[in-house]
C-alpha cells in the first residue's frame, strides 16, 4: 500500500470503531470518505473530508464527527497532528518517521513503485496516429503518436489490458491519389520528365517507391491506360507507405499491436452489418436535412439520404451514412470500423484524432453509444496543433515531404527522447510550440534536460560513493533525513502513486511530465541548499551512516524518475 492508502485505511478504521462505540449511527456509506493532499500545503501533509461527508447522512454537526475523528487518529505514531479546520474538515501532519517509511517502500518496490491494478484487468483499446497511408508522418502526427503510446504505457501501468492500433485510412480517394503520384515518380524512374499537378504528393518520399516500382515490372505500365495500372500501384505504393510509417513509428519508440485497414470494411459486408444493427434498434431512418448553418434556402438542395439518428445521443443533428446516389458517407466505415471494436470485446474504446476532427466527435460517440447499447465508453482526445521553431523562425518545409515537416526531421534533430517528453508539456487540447533550439539548452528552462539531470545527478553521486564503499543505507540508516527540504521532497514521492492512478482515470499522460518536473525542481533545489549548508550534501565522506541514509532517499527519487519516463517512454540519463 502507498502511504496515502494507508493513511486512508487509517481514517476508515477509525470511523469504524466509532460506529461501534455509537459515537456514529451504523450503516453510513464510507465510499465517498477520502484523504488526499491539502490545497493548502500550509494547512499539514493530508485532509480528510470524512467529517463533511458524513454529517448529513449521520445527522450530526461535522465538527462533532471531526473532533473525535481527530482524537482517534491522533494515537497512531504516524500522525504528529490532527487538527480540525473550518466547518469540519481534518488537516494531518505525518512524522519524519512516517515520512522516512515512503524511502523504504520505493527501495523495495522498485520499479513497482507506483503500479496499480486499478484497471482490473480491463480491456481497452486505444486508436492513434491513423494518418492516410499517403507519405510520412509529419509533425502533427509525432504529437498524436507520443500522446497514444503514452496513455496506453500508462493505462499498462495501471492494471489495464491495452490494444495499440492504427486504422489505415487506405479506402478513400487519397489513395488513388498516391497510386497517381507514384505513377509519375516511375515514369521519372524511366528518364521522363513529369509535371506534378496541384493535389498529387510531389515529396521526394515518393522517388524510391518509383524506382521500386521500376525495378519490378520494368516497362509493364509505360504508356498505359490508368485503368491499367491504377489498382496495382495502390496496394504497391499503400504496402510501401505503410513500411514508411512502422520506421518513422519505431524511430520514436512506437509499436503498434494491430494495423486495421479500412479498405477491409469495403464489399466484405461488414459496413452493412453495423448499419443493420442501428437500423434493428429504430435508428437507421430515410430523410432530408435541414440546411446547414449559414445556408440560404437557395444554396440548399433537400435531398433524401439514409441517416442515423445520432441526435438521440446527443448529438446536433442526424447524420447521413448513405448518400443519395448510393455511395457510402466517410462516416459508415467509421460506424463499422468501431462495431468491429465492440465485437473484438473491449470494454472502453480512445481514439486519438488531430484537432481538424472536433466536428467528428459528437457523432462518434452517438454511434459508439447506439452500436454498444452506451455498455462501451468512447473517449476522443483530440491533438491540438504543433508549432515547430528554431528560435522566432517557423519551420514548415521539410525537403523530404516538401510541404511539412516530418516526425523523421524532428527525431534527427533533436532525438527521440526529447521528441518524447517535448509532446508532453502541454495538455493534448493546448497549442504545442516546439523550439528546436530551447531542447538543446542545458537549463531550468528545457523539461526534458532538467528532468534527466536530475537523475543523472543521481547516479553521480552514487558512483563516487561506491568508489569509497558507500551505498544505499536500509531502513535503520534513514534517520538522518530530517531537514524540512528533505522530507518535503520525501513527501513528493509519495504522491506519485495517486498520481499515477489519477493521470490514468483521466487519460491525461501530461500529467507525468509534469510531476516529473516539479520532482526535479525538488531534488536540485535540495541540491543546492546542500551548497551553503553541509549537513544537506548527499555525500558526507566523513560521516558514512548518514550518507547512507541520503543515498536511500536520492535512489528512491531516481527509482520514481525513471518509473515515470518510462511511462513516457523516455530513457533515464546516466551521465550528461
Amino acid at each position: 500500500m502507498t502511504m496515502f492508502a494507508d493513511i486512508h485505511a487509517t481514517v476508515l478504521a477509525a470511523l469504524d470503531e466509532m460506529r461501534a462505540e455509537g459515537r456514529l449511527p451504523a450503516g453510513l456509506d464510507m465510499r465517498a470518505v477520502a484523504v488526499e493532499p491539502p490545497r493548502d500545503a500550509a494547512h499539514g501533509d493530508m485532509a480528510t473530508n470524512a467529517a463533511m461527508v458524513l454529517a448529513k447522512p449521520a445527522g450530526m454537526n461535522p465538527r462533532e464527527i471531526a473532533t473525535v475523528l481527530s482524537e482517534k487518529l491522533a494515537q497512531d505514531a504516524r500522525i504528529a497532528s490532527a487538527e480540525v479546520a473550518g466547518p469540519g474538515f481534518l488537516n494531518l501532519r505525518l512524522t519524519a518517521e512516517a515520512w522516512r517509511g515512503v524511502i523504504a517502500t520505493i527501495l523495495a518496490q522498485g520499479a513497482g513503485y507506483g503500479r496499480s491494478d486499478m484497471g482490473h484487468g480491463r480491456r481497452i483499446n486505444v486508436e492513434y496516429v491513423s494518418a492516410n497511408p499517403t507519405g510520412p508522418l509529419h509533425v502533427g502526427h509525432t504529437r498524436g503518436a507520443v500522446f497514444g503510446d503514452a496513455l496506453a504505457r500508462l493505462l499498462d501501468f495501471t492494471g489495464h489490458d491495452v490494444t495499440r492500433e492504427y486504422y489505415i485510412n487506405d479506402g478513400g480517394a487519397q489513395v488513388d491519389v498516391l497510386a497517381r503520384s507514384v505513377y509519375l515518380r516511375y515514369l521519372e524512374a524511366h528518364g521522363q520528365e513529369v509535371a506534378f499537378a496541384d493535389g498529387t504528393y510531389p515529396g521526394d518520399y515518393l522517388i524510391a517507391v518509383g524506382q521500386a516500382l521500376k525495378d519490378e515490372v520494368g516497362d509493364a505500365y509505360l504508356g498505359k491506360d490508368e485503368a491499367v495500372w491504377l489498382t496495382a500501384i495502390r496496394d504497391f505504393a499503400t504496402d510501401r507507405m505503410l513500411e514508411l510509417i512502422r520506421e518513422d513509428l519505431a524511430m520514436l519508440g512506437v509499436a503498434m499491436d494491430v494495423f486495421y485497414s479500412e479498405k477491409s470494411l469495403y464489399g466484405t459486408g461488414r459496413i452493412e452489418a453495423a448499419l443493420d444493427d442501428l437500423r434493428g434498434k429504430g435508428l437507421i431512418y430515410e430523410g432530408v436535412l435541414e440546411p446547414p448553418k449559414g445556408k440560404t434556402p437557395e444554396d440548399w438542395e433537400p435531398r433524401e439520404q439514409t441517416l442515423f439518428k445520432s441526435t438521440d445521443f446527443g448529438d446536433d443533428v442526424d447524420r447521413p451514412v448513405m448518400k443519395s446516389d448510393g455511395a457510402w458517407t466517410y462516416f459508415a466505415p467509421d460506424i463499422a470500423y468501431h462495431y468491429d471494436k465492440i465485437s473484438r470485446g473491449f470494454d472502453e474504446l480512445i481514439d486519438i484524432f488531430g484537432a481538424d476532427h472536433g466536428g467528428y466527435v459528437k457523432r462518434m460517440k452517438a454511434a459508439v453509444a447506439a452500436l454498444s447499447g452506451s455498455r462501451v465508453p468512447l473517449d476522443i482526445k483530440l491533438m491540438q496543433l504543433v508549432r515547430l521553431k528554431r528560435g522566432d523562425q517557423e519551420l514548415k518545409m521539410s525537403k523530404r515531404a516538401g510541404t511539412f515537416v516530418t516526425l523523421r526531421d524532428v527525431v534527427e534533430m533533436v532525438g527521440a527522447d526529447v521528441t518524447r517528453f517535448v509532446m508532453l508539456t502541454r495538455k493534448n487540447d493546448a497549442p504545442l510550440d516546439f523550439d528546436v533550439d530551447k531542447v538543446r539548452e542545458q537549463s531550468k528552462d528545457n523539461p526534458v534536460f532538467y528532468v534527466q539531470y536530475a537523475h543523472a545527478r543521481v547516479q553521480s553521486v552514487l558512483r563516487k560513493g561506491a568508489e569509497i564503499g558507500i551505498v544505499p543505507g536500509g531502513a535503520d540508516d534513514l534517520a538522518a533525513i530530517s531537514d524540512p527540504a528533505e522530507l518535503a521532497l520525501v513527501a513528493k514521492l509519495a504522491h506519485w502513486p495517486r498520481l499515477v492512478e489519477s493521470a490514468a482515470e483521466a487519460h491525461e499522460p501530461h500529467r507525468i511530465a509534469f510531476y516529473l518536473y516539479e520532482l526535479a525542481s525538488d531534488f536540485h533545489a535540495l541540491w543546492n541548499k546542500g551548497n551553503g549548508a553541509p549537513t544537506l550534501r548527499f555525500l558526507q565522506e566523513d560521516d558514512p551512516a548518514t550518507s547512507r541514509g541520503k543515498f536511500a532517499m536520492i535512489s528512491a527519487v531516481a527509482i520514481v524518475i525513471s518509473n515515470g519516463l518510462g511511462i513516457l517512454g523516455v530513457r533515464p540519463a546516466d551521465k550528461m
